[in-house]
């Protein structure tokens, strides 16, 4: 069934848009949502769905909080929520990758988001969603799907496990510093959260067969353990997407990335 994909083209969420138990959550700039979005999407502020701990940033949300927040919009056990943005999908990832986290895996992108959706002649409103009533709806965080910096020191060296770095190409060399420390983890693989998108085809992701190529290339087989991250797990939260689309099971997300890695005394790095 299209609800049942990681990853739903436009034309797959029309059919989509007036069944029960199915959400659809915009995480667009607060402007984009005002001029223009899905019909019925809710809008959903990226801030909301990530915390800090400064200099930390992108740490899992408190599970009272992302619990209220869910429950507000109606959401419970049964719901699937698509989500999209207006980035090409780094928001909206993050936001599946934190339902997964919770327990709540029944949740895609739209493949393109808004910008697919708009410039493919699909409806749009500027009209708020008719307010769903509150459910309560209790989550707590699981192991899946996340380690933290102590999960990866161990596993540095593993020939099972591989670190993919979704940052751009100046902050994986060290040129760019955002954090106390510059540079990567060492051992990590370069992938930059962009090159897996199609920028003549609104956006979406590149063929599969031309995204495994690339990662093969780089040793970020099927067969090993991935963990993902960028500065905070935003960009890389996308990559978790695509491989997971991809036939991976053994992906995980690093909440904090390089601004929990590159702020510690006690971490390695590599230039």
């Amino acid at each position: 069934m299209p609800h049942r994909k990681l990853i739903l083209e436009p034309d797959e969420v029309e059919q989509l848009r007036d069944v029960d138990h199915v959400a659809i959550i915009d995480l667009c700039s607060a402007a984009q949502y005002v001029s223009a979005h899905i019909p019925e999407a809710h809008y959903l502020p990226y801030q909301h769905i990530v915390r800090a701990k400064k200099p930390v940033m992108g740490l899992l949300p408190d599970p009272a909080v992302f619990s209220r927040l869910l429950s507000n919009l109606g959401v419970d056990e049964n719901t699937h929520i698509i989500a999209y943005d207006d980035e090409g999908g780094g928001c909206a990832s993050r936001l599946v990758w934190t339902l997964k986290v919770f327990g709540h895996s029944r949740a895609s992108i739209i493949n393109g988001g808004i910008i697919s959706w708009i410039n493919e002649a699909h409806e749009v409103s500027v009209l708020p969603p008719v307010n769903k009533p509150f459910n309560a709806y209790s989550l707590t965080t699981t192991s899946n799907e996340t380690v933290d910096t102590d999960y990866i020191r161990q596993h540095l060296g593993n020939s099972a496990t591989a670190l993919l770095d979704a940052r751009s190409a100046a902050e994986y060399s060290g040129a760019k510093k955002l954090a106390e420390k510059a540079g990567h983890i060492p051992g990590a693989k370069f992938f930059e959260w962009t090159d897996a998108m199609d920028k003549n085809r609104n956006m979406r992701l590149l063929p599969d067969e031309q995204i495994q190529k690339k990662l093969d290339e780089l040793g970020l087989t099927t067969d090993k353990e991935i963990i993902c991250y960028c500065q905070s797990h935003h960009r890389s939260a996308f990559s978790w997407v695509m491989l997971k689309h991809l036939g991976y099971t053994n992906v995980k997300g690093y909440p904090g990335s390089w601004s929990d890695w590159g702020n510690r005394a006690d971490t390695p790095v590599e230039i």
